[in-house]
């Protein structure tokens, strides 16, 4: 039997998660190299980018197992990263998606790209300002 759609609760557990654990991606550094860890981690950003667009195109009435199944994978992801809330949402998806009803789904829907783009800038930065320094001590960029 079909369980009725509830509204969503989030959960103060994927709110109090911080944003991000750099620890998981030392690991990941120690394990495959500085350059491999951050070729896996662009193909992070260039799928989480689709995934999340995927989201919002699915039709949570149809299509909840599919949903299910992403959520998971971007839990797992996530967390391979250390992308800590961004998983432990993704996680509340996966939980709660056969009881969702379409507001709840929206709502975890902005937590997660909320959680994302707080993950993009941050990494986004540090990778900034690792590649100056790099062009800096090339001399192909300088400060102005």
């Amino acid at each position: 039997m079909l369980k009725a759609a509830a509204p969503l609760v989030l959960e103060a557990s994927a709110a109090a998660e911080p944003a991000h654990d750099p620890a998981a991606f030392e690991a990941l550094v120690r394990e495959i190299g500085q350059d491999g860890a951050g070729e896996v981690r662009a193909v992070f950003w260039n799928e989480t980018d689709a995934r999340l667009k995927l989201f919002d195109d699915l039709a949570l009435a149809q299509q909840r197992a599919r949903i299910e199944r992403e959520a998971h994978s971007l839990k797992s992801v996530a967390r391979t990263f250390g992308y800590q809330r961004l998983a432990a949402l993704a996680l509340q998806l996966e939980r709660n998606v056969a009881v969702l009803d379409e507001a709840g789904y929206r709502k975890l829907l902005e937590a997660m790209a909320a959680a994302y783009a707080a993950a993009r800038e941050r990494d986004g930065y540090h990778s900034l300002a690792r590649h100056s320094a790099v062009l800096l001590r090339l001399g192909i960029f300088t400060h102005g």
